[in-house]
């Protein structure tokens, strides 16, 4: 009798010791960051590149959206920065030679031009005082001196100008016109890039909600990735363990599949319950308490890790 209670007792302290030394074990998923590119209009889709599955690059297109009335616009924008490009150029290389002679001629002939209609004023006024002419005759004839004289003050302004070269005001008022054109078209650039959908990041084509032709409502995800990177397992961790469970705290995984343990890092734990707050609760209900974790999956190993795999995370019990 002594030796069947005997031999039952050691049962009993090895099966108590295996149990301290079988480590603890939570449950959860594989995740990785999820990415949902929305679309910055509702215009037509005309184009899907990748398919669900693919793999994408950073900067890779996804989607690309009718362009509309962008194009136009960047067409216009585009041909007005030039035109304030010559006009500038113009300025700051100065009036040619060849602009001067002619200013020069214009002048010339101005002021040939005043002295006919002078001559022809005086000839004019001459025969009034005969009276071999009308008033009106003699103000017709004062009408073209003067005109010519306007004409003539006219030449000579533009000729002095040239000569006197471009001002720096007018330089600076040109160079302001094209820093305006040029942010008008990177504006109407911009916006038309927006209707090219690229991925941000190095992932994985998860989802493409819409079909070609399809109007995706503006703000609404046209591609769902799946980022390429570290993965981590995200798993609720009851109140008994919540302890063990800190920031920057070493645990191991394991997955349906892989034999080998997976070295893992804890990032984040929930402050709060996924049940009835705490102070509600009697010592004995606590345990059923749950805290969401993340838990970061530096292994090399997980890199290959499916998102949606479950995984059982570890933790080694306690030593008396």
């Amino acid at each position: 009798m002594i030796r069947v209670t005997w031999l039952a007792l050691s049962t009993l302290l090895l099966a108590t010791g295996c149990a301290r030394e079988r480590p603890v074990e939570v449950h959860g998923t594989v995740e990785r960051d999820r990415l949902e590119i929305i679309a910055e209009s509702n215009e037509r889709i005309v184009e899907i590149v990748v398919h669900e599955g693919d793999h994408v690059q950073a900067g890779s297109v996804l989607v690309r959206q009718e362009a509309g009335i962008a194009q136009p616009r960047i067409d216009q924008s585009r041909a007005a920065v030039l035109e304030a490009q010559r006009h500038l150029a113009d300025l700051e290389q100065g009036p040619r030679q060849r602009e001067i002679v002619a200013a020069r001629a214009t002048l010339g002939g101005a002021e040939s031009e005043l002295q006919t209609a002078q001559s022809e004023y005086e000839r004019v006024q001459a025969l009034v005082q005969r009276k071999l002419l009308s008033q009106s005759n003699l103000d017709q004839a004062r009408a073209r001196r003067d005109s010519a004289r306007a004409a003539r003050d006219a030449a000579r302004a533009g000729y002095e100008l040239l000569q006197q070269g471009t001002r720096t005001e007018q330089v600076a008022a040109a160079r302001a016109a094209v820093e305006r054109a040029t942010a008008s078209l990177t504006e109407i650039e911009t916006v038309a890039a927006r209707h090219t959908v690229t991925a941000p990041r190095a992932a994985l084509v998860e989802a493409l909600p819409y079909k070609l032709g399809e109007r995706p409502a503006a703000g609404r995800p046209v591609a769902v990735l799946l980022a390429d990177g570290v993965p981590y397992a995200r798993v609720h961790v009851p109140e008994p363990l919540r302890m063990k469970f800190t920031a920057g705290a070493r645990v191991e995984a394991t997955v349906d599949g892989r034999a080998e343990r997976l070295q893992g890092t804890v990032r984040f734990v929930s402050a709060e319950a996924a049940f009835t707050p705490y102070y509600a609760l009697t010592q004995q209900d606590r345990s059923r308490l749950a805290y969401l974790a993340e838990i970061t999956l530096d292994d090399p190993a997980a890199q290959a890790l499916p998102a949606g795999l479950p995984i059982q995370v570890l933790v080694p019990a306690e030593r008396p």
